[in-house]
């Protein structure tokens, strides 16, 4: 099959086309990727010369681009992992959220709807439902709960998977989507909380944490997110809405004291900073229909996976040491046109 995977050099898409690359070598994968702050090609670097791999720098909302796309590659199937995701960044630039995140997403589903496509999947995120209260561990998000977005990137999130359900529903598009808990792992960007953790502790530096780091997050390791996400888009129903949990809900604190003892260091850097504004209390998936469905679970522990992350980052120290000075941001210059 040829795939068109969008936000491919980014955290899931990226491990994404590297997973699939071992799993399904036959299929070809292009990838699109508009390189901004969070998308890195050196994510890419070990299959940008694979035969069956092709990445094109372009936005998922630029229309013209898009179709010109489509039309040379005629994709059997679009994966969808390109977006703006950190929810602080929202706050502070809520348009740009919804360019990407639902302007992106409608030019996706008209160029499908233009070049017929055998599945468009949508990745999206447990945010679209709120949150939970910490005082209720009995609840949990299933594919019913009502959405109610707390943030400008939950609510753009929320947004497109409307569309995406509408095309389904209005034009017949064959659509899945997918929603998951937070995912850790390899090539995370070091904005986010578990790699932003491991890097400032690697330096000795503070580890700021939100409020009292009270609130909960069900942490999903990126690989078993990807594995779901495979069965999904192959043996998935069109038109149905997978949630893709961990069993592995933490508080913050929690997170950050399991890569303290785990890095060998005390917790005398931890320090408590104001919180978020509208800060969600607690997310929680029940992932019984992909399990039911699909036969798909979770294998990665969080006390596996974080001691594998924490290897990952000590062992790729140039990768991100090359985000946090700003120097990956001239890779893809220097690759294509610098020679």
């Amino acid at each position: 099959m040829k795939i068109i995977v969008t936000g491919g050099a980014g955290f899931i898409g990226g491990n994404y086309i590297h997973i699939m690359q071992k799993k399904h070598p036959e299929d070809e994968i292009i990838c699109l990727d508009a390189l901004t702050y969070a998308g890195n090609i050196e994510t890419l670097a070990q299959v940008m010369q694979k035969p069956n791999f092709k990445f094109v720098k372009g936005d998922i909302a630029d229309r013209a681009a898009v179709f010109k796309l489509f039309a040379k590659e005629k994709p059997d199937i679009v994966i969808n992992f390109a977006a703006e995701s950190h929810v602080d960044r929202s706050l502070l630039n809520p348009e740009l959220f919804l360019q990407t995140n639902i302007i992106g997403t409608s030019v996706l589903l008209d160029a499908c709807r233009e070049y017929g496509i055998k599945r468009y999947h949508q990745v999206s995120t447990d945010e679209v439902y709120g949150d939970l209260p910490l005082d209720r561990p009995d609840l949990f998000f299933t594919e019913e709960t009502p959405l109610h977005t707390s943030s400008p990137y939950s609510a753009s999130k929320a947004s497109a998977d409307l569309l995406v359900l509408a095309y389904y529903r209005t034009f017949g598009v064959p659509v899945t989507i997918s929603r998951c808990s937070n995912n850790y792992g390899p090539y995370h960007f070091p904005e986010k909380l578990i790699p932003l953790m491991i890097v400032n502790a690697l330096k000795n530096k503070p580890l700021p944490i939100y409020g009292k780091g009270e609130n909960i997050r069900d942490w999903l390791y990126v690989e078993d997110h990807c594995t779901a996400i495979d069965l999904i888009v192959r043996s998935g129903k069109v038109g149905e809405v997978y949630n893709i949990g961990g069993h592995n809900e933490k508080t913050n604190l929690q997170v950050v004291q399991a890569i303290l003892k785990e890095l060998g260091k005390g917790e005398e850097s931890i320090c408590y900073v104001a919180d978020r504004l509208g800060h969600d209390r607690r997310y929680a998936i029940d992932p019984t229909k992909i399990k039911h469905e699909l036969g798909w679970e979770p294998i990665t522990g969080f006390d596996e996976g974080i001691k594998k992350t924490i290897i990952w980052y000590i062992t790729h120290k140039l990768w991100w040491q090359r985000i946090v000075n700003g120097e990956y941001q001239t890779y893809y210059k220097n690759m294509y046109y610098g020679r």
